[in-house]
C-alpha cells in the first residue's frame, strides 16, 4: 500500500514539474531579448547603487563623520541647563566678590541673562532666597555692567542704591558688596 501511495505521489509530482517547465518555457519564449536586457540593466544599476551607498557610508565612519549624530547639551553635575547655558545655584551665602571668584573657579561667571526667558528661568529656580548675579557698578552714578564689562541695557529696572545686583522675588535689586547672599553662576553648554 505504501508503494502505491509513493508511486502516486511521485507521478503526481512529476506531472506538476512537467507542467511548470512547460509554463516557464512559454513565459521565456514570450519575453523578448530586449526586455530581458532591460531587466538585466535595471538589476545591474540597482546593485551598483547599493555598493556606492555602502562605500560612502563606510568612508564616512572611517573618517570620524557620523551621520544623524544627535547633539546633547551637557552641564556639569548640580548645574541646570537652559537654552545655550548652564546655571549653578549656590547653597552657600557670601559677598558679591567671593561669589564671582567662586564662579570663576568653576570656569563660569556670575549669571548674565540675555533674554526675559533666561531671567524668568533664574527667578523660578532660585527659590525664596536672594542670589547675586553678574551686574555691578562703580557707584549709583555709573551704569550697570556685566562681569564681562559689557554695559547692561536696563531692560529690567534695578532697584536700590547698592553697587552689586542680586535677584530677589521682586526682580533685580542692589546691595553693598559685603552683604551675604547666595549666588548664580552661568556658562555656555558643551556639546557632545
Amino acid at each position: 500500500m505504501n508503494n502505491l501511495k509513493s508511486v502516486f505521489t511521485t507521478s503526481h509530482y512529476l506531472q506538476r514539474v512537467e507542467i511548470g517547465e512547460k509554463l516557464q518555457g512559454k513565459c521565456l519564449r514570450n519575453v523578448s531579448p530586449a526586455v530581458l536586457s532591460c531587466y538585466f540593466v535595471i538589476i545591474l544599476i540597482s546593485i551598483l547603487a547599493i555598493i556606492a551607498v555602502c562605500a560612502r557610508l563606510s568612508l564616512g565612519v572611517r573618517s570620524g563623520i557620523e551621520y544623524h549624530r544627535p547633539c546633547y547639551a551637557t552641564c556639569p553635575k548640580e548645574w541646570i541647563g537652559f537654552g545655550s547655558k548652564c546655571f549653578y545655584f549656590s547653597e552657600d551665602m557670601r559677598n558679591w566678590t567671593f561669589s564671582q571668584t567662586s564662579c570663576v573657579a568653576l570656569k563660569a561667571h556670575l549669571a548674565k541673562f540675555e533674554s526675559p526667558e533666561e531671567l524668568n528661568f533664574m527667578k523660578r529656580y532660585k527659590g525664596p532666597s536672594d542670589h547675586w548675579i553678574g551686574l555691578r557698578r562703580k557707584s549709583s552714578h555709573h551704569p550697570w555692567r556685566w562681569t564681562d564689562n559689557t554695559e547692561y541695557n536696563s531692560s529690567v529696572l534695578t532697584r536700590g542704591e547698592g553697587e552689586c545686583a542680586y535677584l530677589s522675588d521682586r526682580g533685580i535689586s542692589s546691595a553693598r558688596n559685603y552683604a551675604p547672599k547666595k549666588w548664580i553662576c552661568s556658562k555656555s553648554n558643551r556639546y557632545t
